[in-house]
């Protein structure tokens, strides 16, 4: 029914590559076309090259590099009067936005990027670019209004028989049941994703699947199945080198710690979390290991008082990124820690 994955982003003569190439060698053999493109390639041979340098350092947590290199691909593609080409450079750069914590011009560039892709005619282009948009209001918090377009775009992979897509959007409607508390349909729906991104060779896609795999056993109060799939998903990361993906995974670890009473080891996991979405620029993953750690210090006695204002932090910090359950969050954290606003605290 699904085909082998494929990673379109990696056009022109990078379309060899796989999904499952390591990003060093991916960054590698890119710059070399980039190169060869300046001194005597087209400039849709330049842009092609840019994406994937662009594509690459954004999953490395090289975000400098990877916002120079989408807007070089987008410029190329201008001068080569293709708009498929621009759509893909625009696609990456609302990616980078939405990564980097800016999800209102995330959705801007996403939006442009999709206009770009029907205009020049290609399919895939817009089908990422919808589904960027939907991924970034499911993040936002915003279930209503893009779980109808996760629906929509996964009919569309599964009818294509396209796998990597496929795999996406049934993640993407899995984390969704699985925050609105629907356990059982979710893991299905991550198990299921799991399956069809094993079969078509999509180790990325499969780590994901595995983490939502992980978080939904745990919560279901199986930690060490939870642990071991994420061990498992780690070794995935790893090998391609998926830096954004690798930190989500540890803090999703240090969730199953914490969910399982073992603090201590939460704590360590979320602070060496915390430091590598640091690292690499991500405030959203950065504040969400930062609940995790503020909460299993407050279990391992940290003061009410510097844990509200913590939470009082981080509630303005999550806000100020554009998440729209970020006060549902600090308020159910409050709730369980036993501890108020720290103004109130105050009085």
């Amino acid at each position: 029914m699904y085909g082998k994955a494929f990673a379109p982003e990696y056009r022109g003569s990078l379309g060899e590559l796989s999904v499952n190439t390591s990003l060093e060698e991916v960054l590698a053999k890119a710059k070399e076309e980039q190169l060869r493109a300046q001194q005597g390639g087209g400039d849709l041979e330049l842009a092609h090259a840019g994406l994937a340098v662009a594509e690459a350092c954004r999953r490395l947590g090289r975000v400098d590099e990877a916002e120079r290199a989408w807007k070089d691909s987008y410029r190329a593609a201008r001068r080569a009067q293709d708009r498929g080409a621009m759509a893909w450079a625009v696609w990456s750069g609302g990616t980078l936005a939405r990564q980097c914590g800016h999800l209102a011009l995330a959705r801007r560039w996403l939006a442009a990027a999709a206009e770009l892709a029907e205009q020049g005619g290609d399919i895939v282009a817009r089908g990422y670019s919808l589904a960027g948009l939907a991924e970034t209001g499911r993040i936002q918090g915003d279930y209503e209004a893009v779980g109808r377009l996760h629906e929509k775009l996964l009919a569309e992979a599964r009818r294509r028989g396209e796998a990597r897509h496929t795999v996406w959007a049934l993640e993407g409607i899995a984390q969704m049941h699985r925050n609105t508390g629907s356990l059982d349909s979710a893991l299905a729906l991550f198990e299921e994703a799991a399956q069809i991104a094993g079969d078509a060779g999509d180790d990325r896609g499969r780590a994901w699947a595995l983490r939502g795999m992980a978080d939904v056993r745990s919560a279901q109060g199986d930690a060490e199945q939870a642990l071991a799939l994420l061990t498992t998903a780690e070794s995935l990361c790893r090998a391609i080198q998926l830096v954004s993906a690798l930190a989500y995974n540890h803090k999703m670890r240090g969730n199953v710690l914490y969910r399982a009473g073992r603090y201590a080891e939460a704590a360590t996991v979320y602070g060496g979390a915390l430091e590598e979405f640091r690292a690499m620029g991500e405030p959203r993953g950065e504040a969400l290991a930062r609940l995790g750690l503020v909460k299993s210090q407050a279990r391992l006695g940290r003061s009410a008082a510097l844990t509200a204002a913590d939470l009082d932090a981080l509630e303005r910090a999550l806000g100020d990124i554009g998440l729209l359950r970020a006060g549902d969050m600090i308020a159910k954290a409050r709730a369980e820690l036993g501890v108020t606003t720290a103004v109130a605290a105050a009085r």
